[in-house]
């Protein structure tokens, strides 16, 4: 009895440590519920590329196994506001990766390169999807499969982004271009990408802010976005996934 191809899979990583940072570098500041990103969009575009990749290889799209994953810290104050947003992730289809954020290296970095690992050890990957701005972390076995035949594309935001951009074998895609990930536009324009006609640039805060201002001036550093939050960011998310 002969044994059958290993089934093929696509597989998304999604870097949520540094996609919100990049994201909060991009509005200047915590974003609201309606500047996250609704995940059940890139879910739909996963399906999306793993149907195209068929359609190129001549596999039966019914007969990719489609693999959603996210990785994301957890602060222990802060695991019953998450909590929602996580079980949100969950019920459309998301593997959530948590790890509490015991120290100021506990980070995800080696469980997604270890996830990446395995998936690779099985023999079956066709498709990968990083959404990471994280070139130092990804590139190089992202290279690799992509030498090797797999599809490996780079998911995050072109001002984050260049060593993708820049490399010859890694498709890139702009967070804006999957198709209802943002329910409105992202606030991109920066001094590096202005238009010729000249473009405003509004403020972070109202200006009335002055007049509660800290004399530590600490309110002048953006805030860290995500889990490790007191105020959990995701709260909202829940209405968005």
């Amino acid at each position: 009895m002969s044994s059958s191809a290993p089934t093929p899979r696509a597989l998304l990583i999604w870097d949520a440590p540094n996609m919100d940072m990049g994201l909060s570098a991009i509005v200047g500041g915590r974003p609201n519920s309606y500047q996250r990103p609704r995940f059940n969009a890139a879910g739909l575009w996963l399906l999306h590329q793993a149907a195209q990749l068929a359609t190129d290889t001549g596999l039966d799209p019914d007969s990719i196994i489609c693999e959603a994953t996210l990785f994301t810290n957890v602060n222990e104050a802060n695991v019953d506001g998450i909590h929602s947003w996580i079980d949100a992730l969950r019920n459309i289809g998301f593997s959530v990766f948590a790890k509490p954020k015991e120290t100021a290296d506990s980070d995800v970095d080696d469980n997604m390169l270890e996830h990446l690992s395995l998936r690779i050890s099985e023999g079956n990957l066709k498709l990968v999807v990083v959404a990471s701005a994280d070139g130092r972390n990804f590139q190089a076995t992202l290279d690799d499969l992509a030498a090797k035949g797999v599809r490996a594309i780079v998911l995050g935001f072109a001002e984050e982004c260049t060593w993708a951009m820049e490399d010859p074998n890694l498709p890139f895609v702009d967070v804006e271009d999957v198709d209802g990930l943002f329910q409105q536009p992202l606030p991109r324009i920066d001094l590096e990408h202005l238009p010729s006609g000249g473009a405003w640039l509004q403020p972070f805060r109202p200006l009335r802010a002055l007049l509660n201002r800290s004399t530590d001036r600490s309110d002048s550093v953006v805030p860290e976005l995500g889990p490790s939050t007191t105020d959990d960011p995701h709260a909202k998310e829940t209405l968005h996934v």
